[in-house]
């Protein structure tokens, strides 16, 4: 099975001890496309050297909502200057988090309005996180509203604004984690959806049956969110990379397609969402 990595944060000091090893195993396990994401200034530095030694790995960067009160004019300007690299093809990770709350609303709000603008002005797609508070969807409603002030908006008679394999979608839900009608919304204004371990976790595996059949085939990705986020069957210490298989296979069960041919859709998919600009 073809197998890409969509979003991993292999610069993280968890892989200090063995980080080539680590990246050398996704490679043997199949993975052809591995994408290492930024949450701050420093590690959007650090995801673009690997980028650099690593030819077949792509960058991001961005400031992670966590991070967004931390973050000063200067480390935004950092990320717009880092952004113009070769080796970066998509602004993120940032989004909202309303669960964790390690920033407040406004900063956070701040922080994803300016990377949606700048992946518009450098035709580059942004990476969103997205979580609520438990049994809220504020988060959620919230990032719709963000999209739609950014214009990235559905048209007025509801079809979505792209046909199937032309331009590129916008912003890529990392991780996703919510509701059908959610997802139907994401989809409408043009976004990719990525799926992690997180999607086939206790919780989360009966409400993502309902959405795994709804994503276009050219908007799907996999991921693995390494070192967070372990698959089950994975070791839960450290996720890596080599485990997106797990959540590919499962993947392909929960739309009843064969793994084989879900494979090369995601690399296609893949290449069309973060190497067709660059």
């Amino acid at each position: 099975m073809r197998l890409v990595d969509s979003h991993c944060h292999l610069q993280a000091d968890r892989f200090d001890d063995d980080r080539d090893e680590v990246i050398a195993r996704a490679r043997a396990a199949g993975v052809e496309r591995l994408l290492v994401a930024g949450w701050d200034e420093p590690s959007s530095r650090a995801a673009i050297e690997l980028a650099t030694r690593h030819d077949w790995l792509d960058a991001a960067v961005g400031i992670h909502p966590h991070d967004a009160a931390k973050a000063d004019p200067a480390a935004w300007q950092g990320i717009v200057r880092l952004a113009r690299d070769r080796r970066v093809v998509a602004i993120g990770e940032t989004g909202l988090d309303y669960d964790r709350m390690f920033s407040p609303v406004p900063a956070q709000l701040d922080n994803l309005r300016r990377p949606l603008e700048l992946g518009l002005e450098v035709a580059r797609p942004v990476i969103l996180h997205c979580r609520s508070a438990a049994g809220s969807t504020a988060a959620h409603d919230a990032l719709v509203e963000e999209l739609d002030r950014a214009g990235i908006r559905p048209p007025p008679d509801g079809r979505e604004s792209e046909a199937p394999g032309s331009a590129a979608p916008p912003a890529v839900m990392h991780s996703f984690s919510g509701s059908a009608a959610f997802a139907r919304d994401v989809l409408a204004h043009g976004l990719a959806i990525s799926v992690s371990g997180l999607a086939f976790r206790a919780g989360e595996e009966a409400t993502f049956g309902e959405v795994a059949p709804l994503v276009p085939e050219d908007r799907l990705l996999v991921e693995t969110d390494a070192p967070y986020l372990s698959p089950p069957g994975a070791p839960r210490r450290r996720n890596e990379s080599e485990w997106v298989r797990l959540t590919a296979e499962r993947l392909a069960a929960a739309r009843a397609q064969d793994p084989d041919a879900l494979g090369g859709e995601l690399v296609n998919a893949y290449d069309r969402t973060f190497r067709s600009a660059s």
